[in-house]
């Protein structure tokens, strides 16, 4: 007679390593999911370097032409004379009087998505929290937008948020289409939104009075690219 050969398979104790192992990625997978979502990670904010710092000093210069800011003189020493100008002197650290004038200044205003995302960091408290791009005709924005502790469920969390728009210059007239909003990675009906997704906002309301209208009456081009920023505005 043959001698019958035992089952082959997976032993009792391999079965039940490989459920125990199973339930630990499973736990695994969801700590980090609920860190993601609940605990989202700062933004790193974008430092520049001395050559860019310098390039957009003298950008800020040519958007700032209401007057001259005499820096404050070292102790002991004269401040800058005003002879020769028929002026008073003027304290060291305040604003010379100027009379306006637009000779010579520029309508044009380029940025790049380092500047601005710079200009965000040292200028205000949102360094860690918000972060924009710039892609072909796309600018788009996240955002870390902390919730009110009496808020239901999320009360005292930070909601990552996600918002894109195409923006270009088409037809002698700017054009701004909202691509979408999106909160914790879901994005959000059009209906919330008030049915304004993939729609032109300066066409449909550029004819009636009000913000749209007077942006577009202001444009005179506008470009997105990769990394960049350019408008040139109307006189």
């Amino acid at each position: 007679m043959e001698q019958q050969q035992p089952p082959s398979g997976l032993s009792g104790l391999q079965i039940t390593g490989i459920v125990i192992a199973a339930m630990l990625v499973t736990m695994v997978a969801t700590l980090f999911i609920i860190k993601m979502w609940l605990f989202p990670s700062p933004f790193k904010p974008t430092v520049l370097s001395p050559a860019e710092e310098k390039r957009l000093e003298v950008k800020l210069e040519k958007f700032e032409q209401f007057g001259t800011f005499t820096p404050p003189v070292a102790p002991g020493s004269a401040p800058p004379s005003a002879a020769g100008r028929g002026k008073a002197s003027v304290p060291a650290g305040q604003l010379e009087p100027e009379a306006y004038s637009e000779d010579g200044a520029s309508r044009e205003i380029k940025l790049s998505e380092r500047e601005v995302n710079a200009m965000i960091a040292k200028n205000t408290d949102l360094a860690s929290k918000v972060a924009i791009d710039f892609a072909n005709d796309l600018v788009s924005l996240r955002m870390l937008l902390p919730v009110d502790p009496d808020f239901p469920f999320f009360g005292g969390k930070t909601l990552r948020v996600r918002a894109g728009a195409e923006i270009a210059f088409r037809e002698n007239m700017p054009v701004v289409i909202l691509r979408g909003i999106s909160i914790m990675g879901v994005p959000v009906p059009n209906a919330w939104m008030g049915n304004l997704k993939n729609i032109d906002l300066v066409k449909v309301f550029g004819s009636e009075p009000g913000f749209w209208k007077g942006f577009a009456a202001g444009v005179a081009s506008i470009q997105v690219q990769e990394g960049d920023l350019q408008i040139v505005l109307k006189e």
